[in-house]
């Protein structure tokens, strides 16, 4: 099954005639692979209209005649472009300002500085005999970023060392040193 373009372009252009749109993205397997920057800079548009083609996708015309940018979410193929559509609204609406109680929040998360986030912990300070590290007990502001950025480049170059730029044997190597 593929999508007519007539429908497509008439629900655009429909659209485009009410208000002014800064991209219309076409969710397709071989579209550019979706990440935080993408996420980042979508959520500073203003309007954006996000197609979703089903089983085979949309006619061809509909790619060549009004769609500005094809997102993917990954190396695999859905029935349809709604999930896709989902996971971007959500990844979006959290960048969106008053949505997250701590706005700083977003900033701390995975992937916005291209590493993966450092572990999180939360009450009793102790559970089961496991413990919260004693720096993040501390207080000192200072050594608990110095902390969090260092367990966030050992967790990336453990879990994945491809969103390191080289250097990754060298971090290994530190942190089974002081383990």
């Amino acid at each position: 099954m593929v999508l007519k373009p007539e429908p497509v372009f008439e629900c655009v252009e429909k659209l485009s005639s009410e208000r002014t749109y800064d991209d219309v993205i076409l969710l397709a397997a071989d579209g550019d692979t979706y990440n935080q920057s993408t996420a980042n800079e979508l959520s500073t548009k203003n309007n954006l209209i996000l197609i979703c083609g089903h089983y085979k996708g949309v006619d061809e015309r509909v790619r060549e005649g009004i769609v500005t940018r094809e997102i993917s979410i990954g190396d695999y193929v859905l029935t349809g472009g709604e999930i896709p559509a989902l996971v971007i609204l959500d990844s979006l609406v959290r960048l969106l300002p008053g949505s997250l109680g701590d706005s700083e929040s977003a900033l701390n998360d995975s992937f916005q500085d291209g590493l993966l986030a450092s572990p999180q912990y939360t009450r009793p300070a102790e559970y089961r005999g496991m413990k919260v590290p004693e720096v993040l007990l501390s207080g000192d502001h200072e050594e608990v970023r110095k902390w969090r950025e260092e367990m966030s480049l050992k967790r990336t170059a453990r879990r994945r060392p491809d969103l390191l730029d080289g250097n990754v044997s060298n971090i290994l190597k530190t942190e089974n040193k002081n383990e």
